[in-house]
C-alpha cells in the first residue's frame, strides 16, 4: 500500500491542485504544513525548488518525492483508480495542459493584485485578468465545468484562483466576472465540488486576509478595482 503526504501551505493554490486531485481520486492522504518564511532542512533537502506543493509517496520501506504540481496531478491521475482528470485524446490533453499553464499565468497576475499597494496597478491587474477571463469565457461551453460533464485537472487548476475571489467578494466589488455568464457558472459550480471544497485550510479566510494585511494591499482600502 502506498501512502501519501501532501507538503502544504495554508495558502498555497498550487497545493490545492493536488489536494483537488487527490480528492476526485478518492486517494486518502496526509496532510502537513510548513512555514515558507521558515522552510525546516529535511524540506530543502528533497525539494529541488524549495517550493511545495510536494508530494511524499512512501511504498515498501522507500520513500520518492515529487514536485511541482503538474507533475503530481498527473500522476496521481495515471496511477490512481477512478475517472480520468485528463483527456485520453492526445490532441485535447495538450489543450487541457495549455489551458492549466495559461491558469498558472492567472495566478501570477493575482500575485500582484494582491499584493499592490498602488491603486492604479490594482485597477490595471484586475483589468488584465478580467481579459484573461474573457478569453477563457470564448473557450466555455455548456459546463458545468470547463471541458464540460467531466472534471479535469483543468477545474483543479482554475478553483482555487476562484476561491481567492471568495474572498475578495467580501472585501469589495470588482467586476472581474462582470457580462461573463459561462464562467460564473463556471465558478459556481467548482464551488459546490467535494473536492474543491475540502482542498482549503478551514481558516483560509482568515488567512488571506491576514496576508493582505501584511503587504498592505490596497484591496484592503478600494472598493473597486
Amino acid at each position: 500500500m502506498r501512502k501519501f503526504t501532501l507538503i502544504s501551505h495554508p495558502l498555497c493554490p498550487y497545493v490545492q491542485r493536488a489536494a483537488i486531485a487527490l480528492g476526485e481520486k478518492g486517494v486518502p492522504f496526509d496532510r502537513e504544513f510548513i512555514d515558507l518564511d521558515n522552510k525546516p532542512h529535511w524540506f530543502l533537502e528533497i525539494s529541488p525548488l524549495g517550493k511545495v506543493p510536494l508530494l511524499l509517496i512512501e511504498e515498501s520501506g522507500q520513500q520518492t518525492a515529487l514536485f511541482e504540481s503538474a507533475a503530481i496531478c498527473e500522476y496521481i491521475d495515471e496511477t490512481q483508480a477512478g475517472a480520468k482528470l485528463h483527456p485520453h485524446d492526445p490532441l485535447i490533453r495538450a489543450r487541457h495542459r495549455g489551458w492549466m499553464e495559461f491558469g498558472s499565468s492567472v495566478l501570477a497576475d493575482l500575485w500582484v493584485y494582491e499584493t499592490t499597494s498602488d491603486l492604479e496597478v490594482l485597477k490595471a491587474r484586475g483589468k488584465a485578468i478580467a481579459s484573461r477571463f474573457r478569453t477563457i469565457e470564448a473557450e466555455l461551453s455548456g459546463g458545468p465545468f470547463f471541458a464540460g460533464e467531466g472534471f479535469s485537472l483543468v477545474d483543479a487548476v482554475f478553483a482555487p484562483i476562484f476561491r481567492y475571489f471568495d474572498v475578495f467578494d467580501a472585501i469589495g466589488e470588482n467586476h472581474i466576472f462582470d457580462g461573463l455568464d459561462r464562467v460564473q457558472k463556471w465558478r459556481s459550480a467548482l464551488a459546490k465540488r467535494p473536492s474543491v471544497r475540502q482542498a482549503a485550510a478551514d481558516d483560509y479566510h482568515a488567512r488571506l486576509v491576514a496576508f493582505l494585511e501584511k503587504h498592505q494591499s490596497v484591496l484592503l482600502r478600494a472598493s473597486t478595482a
